[in-house]
């Protein structure tokens, strides 16, 4: 509009109910370059009280928006300085707790003089705009509490314009005096004006995330944060900041929804709303009450019942809350708050026994509904003091909740009825038993827990009871921190506690035939495999028979048995019963992850899709999670690098750096810091207290104890990489499923060999080759050609070491594995260069030179670095170089760029000279180089610099 120039008026009317942003679209109009070279006049009449911000310029004179000019004497003071308006309405008087009268307190003299002159400067300000020559903006705010001679002025300001107005008129609908009229009554706009209406609304939830993002940082902003302060604030601008001021605490910790809970009514919106409630007529207040009883919209007759009233006396109590601005309707003819919070501002304000009386109605009315809202109504008749049927209305909720897959509802409601200290004991372990079912499948942690140990360990529970529970528990644990000894005899406890229940008992012994975590042998958990499946028969439960199915399929595909993608295939995706397809969604996801582990790269991502559509349709989050953690490394082991860092840093933070879903991102996340030689990074991921140190899980600890080998390696401290070697081997044969050594055996059989223990080593490598023979497993083959090219290249037997690295790289590249095909290629061309025939020195350049550059692509820094430096030591190569140096002036040299890149990720001179095979002398000079040609503060600077430089 204000690129208007000609002498047709340009009017705006911003709408938008309380809080939404009206007065910020104002500032920023106000702040375009248009803007300056009008004559501009700012009215405010917030409060009742005419603010005139900034007075119309003298006829011909230029003017700068925001200049200071004084108000003239009649209205003492600054610019900005308030005077109360003529005419404004006298407050209605207020009732006193008893219902007495209290009169408003009369207005002072000055305060009446100061009225009249502030109406009487806006008026003259109006009439001098009307008269003005050239363009000219007029701003009025609030325009809903103006008084009469004020709105009088600017109907007739709008309907005999100036040439080139552009006015600005920004109102409450809600709290107009006359409804659909802004100025109270209608305005004859002249027919060429261009009138136009702006309906500010609430935020996106997406608007207000970014919000939240930016006044807390977005690593504060924890899952389902956003969501509930959407939900609680409506959306509202000014209401959202408020609530954000107020949990702005200046902390780190990651803020959720309970958090925007506790955080209660901003005051703004707490005096807003009371301020409103009490300008509604003292008999129909009820219905606003019955509306912060609610707290939701309501047809007017639930408003109605719960108000106590009859349906027409509530219609006009409705009509009353509505012209005071306190209720709104909603679509389909359903009343409430604009802003949820504000409900909860009126509850608090209710005295007790008026609270109860309206709960208890209010729990009438829901219990009418249907499908009844279990969770609303329990509310309802804990507030009106009805224990029992509190307890029973939570029951049914959490059925609800869980039988729709929304076990997250389910636990929150459970959690928070069970700290409440008056239950009685046989309701307390009902809904326990419910919080329980659904932790297994959703997830929960330490909390949950708790309260199921104190209540397993209740002498007074009948044993069937017991071991349901104790059942549970174990569950919980497992999938929360890894079924570990505890856990085991947890299961182990239930299964004996459980005899009488075959469904129950079968669960616990399917738990126990998991090979996936250490303790018994191979043979010691198919034993259980037989035991729960003969249980699950007798018990005829659809959903257990599909649990010991799913881990049937699983077990088998651990051990790569040749039927296992057909017990895969035989799972009933489409089976009707919600808890039968929640096992069968858990049976696909665990097929992915097993398949990971066998190297069926290709089968895991044909399931991926599949697994995740099934377990969020069926409100399976465990198998979700699983799903998600182990697509991060499917990504990994088939090289798509890009990025991958982040989507692992951002799983880990989503699900809780120390909770078990976070272990293969971290898993992911310490491959990446080793082959960019983070080796710090490396050493906190893998023997710190995170996920990969405390879980338990076989394949797991055997792929962590890989890192903790290479990184010795490559620190040149080989007794240490053999000790480590030493454990993970035992842990593994104890365990006996050999298709998880493949990620280890390479460098467990390469560490023990360079201590001198080549027997051992050979030993090994026979065991593992046993292990997995006549499996359906693709893996190994590429992990066995390694094994025995390590031994080959140890024993100096370089030209069958090429051979058999290249016969590795190529059933690596066949999975696919590119790095540590990449990886292989470089140790056949290392032992080709070794071999020192002209053939293999030429086939050892390409093949290192191939590598390096596969490498550099993955972003494999450190790896890269090393493999060059192989090419550059090898004298043979050296001498093809033509002669001479090459000058690189201000930039840095290949060598530099290096140095600085593998300096940034916090290798030590030592260590970098050990990687690229130079002195520590000549890495401490590339450092200063570097630092001097990059303008670089520090080491920490070097490797993005490096990086950009390229």
């Amino acid at each position: 509009m204000l690129a208007s120039q000609g002498s047709a008026l340009g009017l705006a009317l911003v709408a938008g109910r309380a809080g939404t942003g009206k007065s910020r679209l104002v500032g920023r109009l106000l702040e375009l370059p248009d803007a300056r070279g009008r004559s501009v006049l700012v009215v405010s009449f917030t409060a009742g009280e005419s603010v005139l911000l900034n007075r119309l310029p003298a006829a011909g004179t230029a003017h700068a928006l925001g200049e200071e000019r004084r108000l003239p004497a009649a209205l003492p003071g600054r610019r900005g300085q308030l005077a109360r308006s003529a005419g404004e309405r006298v407050p209605p008087a207020r009732r006193g707790p008893g219902g007495e009268a209290r009169a408003a307190a009369p207005e002072k003299s000055a305060d009446a003089a100061r009225a009249t002159a502030g109406s009487r400067d806006v008026l003259t300000a109006l009439g001098a705009l009307a008269h003005s020559g050239g363009p000219a903006l007029l701003v009025a705010e609030d325009v809903h509490r103006a008084d009469p001679s004020a709105r009088a002025a600017l109907r007739q300001l709008l309907t005999r314009p100036p040439a080139a107005l552009t006015a600005v008129l920004t109102y409450r609908p809600e709290e107009l005096p006359e409804r659909g009229l802004p100025l109270g009554a209608p305005v004859d706009y002249p027919p060429e004006a261009a009138v136009i209406r702006l309906d500010l609304g609430p935020l996106s939830e997406e608007a207000l995330a970014a919000h939240a993002a930016e006044v807390l940082g977005e690593q504060r902003c924890a899952p389902g944060f956003t969501a509930r302060l959407h939900e609680r604030t409506g959306g509202v601008a000014q209401v959202a900041a408020d609530l954000l001021r107020a949990l702005d605490d200046g902390g780190r910790d990651p803020l959720g929804p309970a958090d925007v809970d506790a955080a209660g009514v901003p005051v703004r919106l707490a005096e807003l709303t009371a301020g409103r409630t009490g300008a509604v007529p003292e008999e129909y207040r009820p219905v606003v009450w019955a509306a912060g009883v609610l707290g939701e919209p309501a047809p007017a007759q639930e408003l109605a019942a719960v108000a106590g009233m009859e349906l027409p006396r509530g219609r006009e109590a409705l009509l009353a809350a509505e012209t005071a601005g306190v209720l709104c309707e909603f679509d389909r003819g359903r009343y409430g708050f604009d802003v949820p919070l504000a409900a909860h501002a009126v509850h608090e304000l209710l005295p007790g026994t008026v609270r109860e009386d309206l709960h208890r109605r209010a729990a009438r009315v829901l219990g009418r509904r249907q499908p009844v809202p279990w969770a609303r109504l329990a509310r309802h008749h804990r507030h009106s003091g009805r224990t029992r049927d509190w307890l029973r209305a939570v029951e049914r909720a959490a059925e609800q909740f869980a039988a729709g897959g929304r076990h997250l509802e389910a636990i929150a409601l459970l959690d928070r009825t069970l700290a409440a200290p008056e239950i009685p004991q046989q309701h307390r372990v009902k809904l326990a038993l419910l919080l329980a079912r659904s932790a297994v499948i959703a997830l929960r942690t330490d909390e949950t827990v708790g309260v199921m140990r104190h209540i397993v360990d209740d002498v007074d529970l009948p044993v069937e009871v017991r071991g349901e529970m104790r059942l549970d528990l174990a569950l919980l644990l497992s999938n929360t921190v890894g079924l570990g000894e505890g856990g085991r005899a947890e299961l182990t406890q239930a299964a004996e506690e459980l005899e009488s229940r075959p469904d129950l008992a079968a669960r616990a012994m399917s738990a126990l035939a998991m090979p996936y975590w250490p303790g018994p042998p191979l043979a010691e958990n198919l034993r259980w495999l037989r035991r729960a499946e003969e249980a699950a028969e007798e018990s005829g439960n659809l959903a257990v028979q599909m649990a010991v199915a799913a881990n049937r399929a699983t077990v088998m595909l651990n051990i790569g048995h040749p039927d296992a993608w057909q017990l895969v295939d035989r799972l009933p995706r489409d089976i009707e019963e919600l808890a039968a397809r929640q096992q069968v969604a858990r049976g696909v996801v665990n097929a992915i992850d097993s398949a990971f582990w066998l190297g069926e790269y290709d089968r895991a991502a044909e399931l991926l899709a599949e697994g995740r559509e099934l377990s969020e349709r069926t409100g399976a989050m465990g198998a979700h999670r699983t799903g998600r953690s182990t697509e991060l490394l499917l990504l990994l082991a088939t090289g798509h690098w890009q990025g991958l860092g982040e989507s692992a840093n951002a799983y880990a933070a989503e699900v809780g750096e120390t909770h078990l879903a976070a272990v293969d991102a971290d898993f992911v996340r310490a491959v990446l810091a080793l082959a960019k030689g983070d080796w710090s990074r490396v050493t906190e991921l893998t023997s710190g207290n995170g996920p990969l140190t405390r879980s338990p899980a076989v394949p797991l600890d055997a792929a962590s104890a890989m890192l903790r080998i290479r990184l010795a390696l490559a620190k040149r401290e080989t007794e240490a990489a053999a000790e480590e070697a030493r454990g993970a081997w035992e842990r593994l044969r104890r365990k006996g499923v050999w298709a998880w050594a493949a990620d280890l055996a390479p460098w467990a059989v390469e560490a023990l060999a360079a201590t001198g223990h080549r027997e051992t080593a050979d030993s090994w490598v026979a065991e593992f080759a046993a292990g997995v023979e006549g499996l359906l497993v693709r893996i190994p083959r590429a992990s066995l050609a390694r094994c025995r090219a390590a031994l080959a290249e140890n024993a100096e037997e370089h030209a069958r070491a090429a051979a058999l690295y290249r016969e590795a790289a190529a059933a690596y590249e066949e999975l696919p594995r590119p790095y540590e095909a990449a990886l292989a290629h470089e140790g056949a061309g290392r032992c080709a260069l070794a071999v020192g025939s002209a053939a293999e020195t030429d086939r050892g350049v390409d093949e290192l030179t191939g590598a390096a550059k596969v490498l550099d692509d993955l972003g494999a820094v450190w790896d890269a670095a090393r493999v060059r430096a192989t090419l550059r030591s090898n004298h043979q190569v050296t001498d093809r170089r033509p002669p001479g140096r090459p000058g690189y002036g201000g930039q840095l040299s290949p060598r530099e760029r290096e140095v600085a890149v593998l300096a940034g990720t916090g290798l030590t001179n030592r260590e970098i000279a050990e990687t690229l095979h130079l002195s520590s002398r000549t890495v401490e000079q590339h450092v200063a180089r570097a630092l001097r040609k990059l303008g670089a503060h520090s080491r920490q600077d070097l490797a993005a610099a490096g990086e950009a430089e390229e």
